[in-house]
């Protein structure tokens, strides 16, 4: 515990007011991913907390901000909304079952990525190229920017005054016809419209209203039909009908979100002990009230959206009941296999996303971080978040960028982030909710123009094509798909490209000795893509009787490899010629001896023999190779 306390205390101050600045940043994003899994705010609030303090406290890259991110929450859409059908279909009912469900599947996700950690994979993010993670840098800038576009829209308003609903039609439920509304099988005249009004046909009384194209149920005031000239359809919810601001409104938004970045462009100039976007969101957030601006506030954008889940901040103690909680969820076979896919989507890209945000924080804080180590405390975090009713989440990259701008680099950065979050939702509610959504968006705005790679268009002409094209190609997919799939793409597209490249580079220099031996010095890489260049610089047929083959400059990389030279022995030896192997490494002199024996007289044991060992057969050999029986 001393020496956690020693980590922590030289940069203090800066932790502590970079971590304050994040968690603002945090909170509209963290809810507008709530918004777009489905779930309650609170629920990804309390997922942020539990997840970032874990993270910051045991994790293996200080400075780095882990919270309830979009690139998981997107993920367990389907799955919440299969659950919460799956949930009404059972002999007693459970209403928002698909919450239960991602709770198991948070739970489960953080399993698997404390496997990851243990067995060591965190490793394998070093075989992703420069190339890739500047398109993911760049993609990723891009998604975050065009999520704040999203922040100049505002609420439509239905007939009763409150949020419109947007809604999709699905399946023709009545016939219309002549004002008329009648059963689609017996053509019943079930209901008349009046104007607005639907009317009961056998008592007149009205119950529902006409708006829009959507009827409104007059007691619950929700949609429950989607009308159209030749009928009623049933209803998807898609969520908040919104719209893009106008007038004075945007005219405020934009005036707000301009200061916000002018002063956390222009701060640093004069002082650097403050932090600049704190304080300009405290500004902006002072001249918002004081100057009687009407601006949308946190506690707007909160009180717009709702869900599955923790419906009040005083519901959280309930759920720390683990027993209670988890009581709705059948612990079955069949719910392991629904929950499974999902769950291993998800902490793959979890893991992803925060091993490449270690990396950009490793670039920009000149350190190393330690990647195993993180995927166990992520694991570790969604875990605890899971169990007491959190949502699932892993490291962010816009708010790790504006906690590293900020000036945090400790732990006590991260952790004060998520003790923040938590005094937010337990009891700074109403002060926190009163920060505009327009600060928030600048300071954002400026985090995107710091984080985008922008040399990458000065280098674009000097790197390699195909480098280039795996850039491109990266931050589109990112835009337009998901992260993990772009980077997935990314590395597939570098690999084959190298593979390409490499495979070209094959030679065969040959020579005669004075006894009319012709020699073949292999130089360059013998692996699956370079067999055909290889196959190609025999001359089989015309060659003479004894044949060498030196592999002292050639690397034997794979399997294949192996194949084509024992392929080749095969065809001389038919052609009754002569042929010896020399300087072949250990491991493929005993899968050569392994596959026939005919190779124990064609291969030629030398001192200056390689040592290496085939990379996808990293086997060593406890003993000397002349000490095997074959």
């Amino acid at each position: 515990m001393t020496e956690f306390i020693k980590k922590i205390i030289p940069n203090a101050k800066d932790d502590v007011l970079a971590g304050i600045t994040v968690s603002l940043a945090m909170i509209p994003e963290v809810v507008a991913f709530a918004f777009v899994a489905q779930i309650s705010p609170i629920v990804a609030l309390f997922g942020a907390f539990v997840v970032g303090i874990i993270s910051a406290s045991f994790g293996g890259r200080p400075g780095l901000i882990s919270g309830a991110a979009g690139a998981v929450a997107v993920i367990f859409v389907h799955m919440i909304q299969e659950g919460h059908a799956k949930g009404l279909l059972f002999e007693n009912p459970v209403e928002n079952m698909g919450y239960f469900y991602l709770l198991a599947a948070v739970v489960l996700m953080g399993i698997i990525q404390i496997l990851a950690g243990l067995f060591k994979l965190g490793k394998f993010v070093r075989l992703i190229p420069h190339p890739v993670m500047m398109g993911f840098v760049n993609g990723l800038a891009i998604v975050i920017f065009m999520a704040q576009l999203g922040m100049f829209k505002e609420n439509k308003k239905d007939f009763f005054g409150q949020n419109m609903r947007k809604t999709t039609s699905k399946e023709l439920i009545y016939n219309v016809s002549n004002n008329q509304v009648k059963d689609i099988v017996s053509n019943t005249v079930l209901f008349s419209i009046d104007g607005k009004s639907i009317k009961n046909a056998t008592t007149n009384e009205e119950v529902f209203l006409l708006s829009d194209g959507q009827v409104f149920d007059t007691k619950t005031k929700k949609v429950v039909f989607n009308a159209t000239e030749d009928g009623f359809y049933s209803v998807k919810d898609s969520g908040v009908a919104k719209s893009t601001m106008q007038g004075t409104t945007l005219y405020k938004m934009i005036g707000l979100v301009l200061l916000t970045m002018l002063i956390v462009w222009g701060l640093p100039k004069l002082t650097t002990k403050i932090p600049a976007a704190l304080t300009a969101i405290l500004i902006v957030t002072l001249v918002s009230i004081f100057g009687g601006i009407n601006s949308i506030n946190v506690g707007d954008f909160i009180r717009d959206g709702g869900g599955a889940g923790l419906n009040g901040i005083d519901e959280i103690s309930k759920k720390l009941n683990i027993l209670e909680l988890w009581s709705n969820l059948p612990f079955s076979l069949d719910t392991l296999k629904f929950i499974a896919p999902y769950a291993f989507l998800a902490a793959s890209v979890g893991l992803i996303e925060t091993l490449m945000t270690m990396n950009l924080v490793d670039e920009l804080t000149e350190s190393r971080g330690n990647g195993n180590k993180e995927c166990v405390a992520q694991g570790a975090g969604n875990i605890v978040s899971g169990l007491f009713g959190g949502t699932g989440g892993c490291g962010m990259i816009g708010q790790t960028v504006i906690n590293i701008n900020a000036g945090g680099r400790g732990r006590l950065s991260g952790i004060m982030m998520a003790i923040t979050l938590l005094t937010f939702i337990l009891f700074a509610d109403k002060y926190i909710e009163q920060v505009p959504i327009a600060a928030l968006v600048g300071v954002m705005f400026m985090m995107v123009i710091e984080t985008f790679a922008w040399s990458s268009f000065r280098i674009l002409k000097k790197i390699p094509v195909s480098d280039a094209f795996v850039l491109i190609i990266v931050s589109a997919v990112t835009v337009f798909f998901d992260l993990a799939i772009a980077v997935f793409v990314g590395v597939i597209i570098s690999a084959l490209s190298f593979a390409w490249t490499s495979a070209k580079k094959i030679r065969a220099r040959k020579r005669f000795k004075a006894d009319g031996t012709k020699i073949y010095e292999i130089w360059g890489p013998l692996f699956f893509g370079s067999i055909t260049e290889f196959n190609e610089k025999f001359d089989i047929k015309n060659d003479p009787e004894n044949i060498e083959i030196d592999f002292v400059e050639s690397r034997v990389t794979d399997h294949s490899a192996i194949e084509a030279i024992f392929n080749l022995v095969e065809k001389y030896e038919a052609a009754g010629k002569t042929i010896i192997l020399k300087h072949l490494s250990e491991d493929c002199k005993l899968l050569l001896f392994k596959s026939s024996p005919i190779f124990k007289n064609i291969i030629v044991e030398d001192i200056e023999d390689p040592r290496y060992h085939l990379a996808a057969n990293p086997e060593k050999f406890p003993k000397p190779l002349g000490e095997y029986k074959f």
